[in-house]
């Protein structure tokens, strides 16, 4: 799917990276502990998310995250906002709840970075 199909299905609204909706995702993954996301996502997927501190930022960076989705209605902060300006990495904002927006985008062929931990 593309970022702008997930906007869609979302009823969300890009705030960072408007100028990367055309790019194609794969692959998810849903945490709210960094320490997690280090450890299990992979390059190019999405970052399915409730927090909006710049460590979220920081952390998709470290590993190429191709896009952020930040769930429940929430909003970056202004620092955190900027920080995914200057690297580039787009967050999208859904109201929709974090088991909603992985089962809409599983739905739609979106798979989960691993199925089991030790599967990577």
């Amino acid at each position: 799917m593309t970022l702008r199909e997930i906007k869609e299905l979302l009823d969300a609204e890009v705030l960072v990276g408007q100028n990367q909706l055309d790019k194609d995702v794969k692959s998810a993954f849903v945490a709210d502990l960094m320490s997690d996301v280090l450890a299990f996502a992979t390059s190019g997927s999405l970052l399915i998310t409730g927090l909006t501190n710049p460590q979220v930022v920081r952390t998709a960076d470290v590993l190429d995250i191709a896009a952020i989705i930040m769930g429940r209605g929430k909003k970056p902060s202004p620092e955190t906002f900027q920080l995914a300006e200057e690297l580039n990495i787009p967050i999208i904002a859904t109201k929709y709840i974090l088991f909603e927006i992985s089962g809409r985008l599983y739905s739609k062929g979106i798979r989960g970075c691993i199925e089991k931990v030790g599967s990577k």
